[in-house]
């Protein structure tokens, strides 16, 4: 049995989430993998930085480019703690990743609901992976909010 499966990279997601979380930022962390190995980790940051577009994904997309100096990630795993917004989904299609894994579905803001065919097409698109551990994370952390 492999333990780098993808459960594995889904809990180092949320290792990010929660670290997002903890920065008083909506807690979603993102985990970039390629040849088995993580590349890239990231967690929103768009109130630290106080940029709409610094979100978890955006962040480990740029990150994984330059530890690979290239543009293209087709070989690589995107694991993201929630569904990609429209923009993310975006870049995540100029990048070509070659998977997207995320655990939660995001009814009201993600890309399926208002944009299903920007990925790439040869991107395979998964979901469900520690869907409930991840969207508990994000409804505890609006629940303390309100």
């Amino acid at each position: 049995m492999n333990p780098l499966n993808d459960e594995y990279f889904m809990k180092q997601a949320l290792v990010e989430a929660r670290m997002a979380a903890d920065e008083g930022e909506v807690p979603i962390g993102a985990i970039i993998v390629c040849n088995n190995q993580i590349i890239a980790r990231a967690h929103n940051q768009t109130e630290r930085l106080n940029d709409p577009t610094a979100h978890a994904e955006m962040l480990a997309i740029t990150s994984a480019t330059n530890v690979l100096g290239a543009k293209y990630l087709t070989n690589c795993r995107l694991y993201v703690t929630l569904e990609p917004c429209t923009m993310c989904a975006g870049a995540i299609g100029w990048s070509q990743i070659g998977n997207l894994i995320y655990a939660a579905s995001d009814d009201k803001k993600g890309f399926r609901k208002f944009a299903p065919q920007v990925l790439h097409p040869k991107t395979i698109i998964e979901n469900g992976i520690l869907e409930k551990e991840c969207s508990e994370e994000i409804i505890s952390f609006f629940r303390k909010k309100r």
